[in-house]
């Protein structure tokens, strides 16, 4: 809430200080989903966060921990959870490297596999933080256009001459490329860092982490946010070849080196290890997914496929706007945004059964009102 207010005072005064770095000045933050304040009832789908607990084995590591752990400082190499990634992949420790959530691992790529040029590459709708970090970094932010249906076209990004971040599946769209096409875009930049953000990808993409043994320029990054239901410990980690990892711990340990607490460490570790109830989780939401994106095709919504634990989705009869601020009157909060290009999509994140049955006789409810009032607008005609 501090930064909060503070970045809505600072656009009402329209000032800062004289100290702030000019070529920052024109920086625009990435702005979260909104976070429902405590005692309000909200069906929450919004921000792609996972609707079931964490795994008990977590619940059971952190309780084993306990509070005293917190006196001492972490293990600043991580090394239990560095083990557990390797083993479920079967790759060696030194091909991974965690940090705190996905989103410092990126920045940590950002600023250590620069060219001269300072070009790095990304898809024209994708996660808001790609450039973000460009600016916040003084780099050469280069979109590339979508391809049909809101897809990424890989011919568009071979041969390039900077970095190239793709995210997989894509966000917020949900569509994904399988690992082949991944190696095409790897193969044709050999002297480019390609960056593959796997944010989404337990949720029925492919990860392309077998390809790390033939190709040294490519760096896989995952987060416990999403299908380990780890969104509060805030736990990301990188996969990639050992030259590669030893970078980004030269940027990383230069920064912070205790960049994930020991409560956070023995959570992830737990819940890397539980592939049962990984399996379990997963396995509901995904379902859950295409249950309700035929209920909404149904509607007459337009629903992109998704491999993600969220969907794309828009109706010809209602912007996506009109859509978003009904069912928020609804008290169910979702997710749009005010691009031109997808300014009539709304993302929903999948939440449990009864949750996506509330969305859908939510959902009805709209379509027949607004049904009803073009009806009355064209008798008045």
């Amino acid at each position: 809430m501090l930064f909060r207010s503070r970045r809505k005072r600072t656009k009402r005064l329209n000032a800062m200080s004289k100290f702030f770095d000019p070529e920052l000045s024109g920086l625009k933050p990435y702005k979260p989903g909104e976070q429902p304040r405590q005692g309000e009832k909200l069906t929450k789908l919004n921000t792609n966060e996972n609707p079931y607990d964490p795994s008990p084995k977590v619940i059971e590591a952190v309780s084993s921990r306990g509070i005293r752990a917190l006196r001492r400082y972490p293990d600043p190499d991580t090394g239990e959870l560095l083990q557990a990634v390797a083993e479920y992949y079967g790759i060696s420790e030194d091909n991974v490297i965690a940090g705190n959530g996905s989103d410092d691992i990126l920045a940590f790529s950002y600023m250590a596999f620069q060219k001269e040029n300072k070009k790095i590459y990304y898809p024209e709708i994708s996660y808001g933080f790609y450039p973000v970090y460009a600016q916040l970094f003084k780099l050469d932010g280069r979109t590339i256009p979508m391809g049909k249906g809101l897809t990424i076209d890989i011919e568009k990004y071979k041969y390039l001459d900077g970095t190239v971040i793709i995210a997989n599946p894509n966000a917020p769209t949900g569509t994904a490329l399988r690992r082949c096409h991944i190696e095409e875009i790897v193969k044709s930049n050999p002297g480019n860092v390609v960056i593959i953000d796997e944010a989404y990808v337990d949720f029925g993409g492919e990860t392309s982490v077998p390809l790390i043994n033939s190709y040294d320029n490519l760096l896989i990054i995952q987060t416990l946010s999403k299908s380990r239901s780890l969104a509060g410990g805030r736990v990301g980690y990188a996969i990639g070849s050992g030259e590669l990892i030893e970078d980004l711990g030269t940027v990383k340990y230069s920064f912070n080196p205790y960049g994930l607490d020991s409560i956070s460490i023995a959570a992830a570790t737990a819940a890397i290890k539980d592939r049962e109830y990984f399996e379990m989780t997963r396995g509901r939401i995904m379902k859950t997914r295409d249950e309700t994106s035929e209920k909404l095709k149904e509607l007459g919504f337009e629903v992109l496929p998704s491999e993600a634990n969220f969907i794309f989705v828009k109706h010809a009869a209602m912007p996506g706007e009109m859509y978003f601020k009904a069912l928020r009157q609804n008290s169910i909060i979702v997710r749009h945004f005010d691009r031109p290009q997808i300014k009539d999509y709304v993302r929903i994140t999948i939440g449990t059964d009864n949750e996506m049955h509330r969305l859908v006789e939510v959902t009805e409810r709209i379509i027949e009102k607004s049904c009803d009032g073009a009806v009355k607008n064209n008798r008045d005609l």
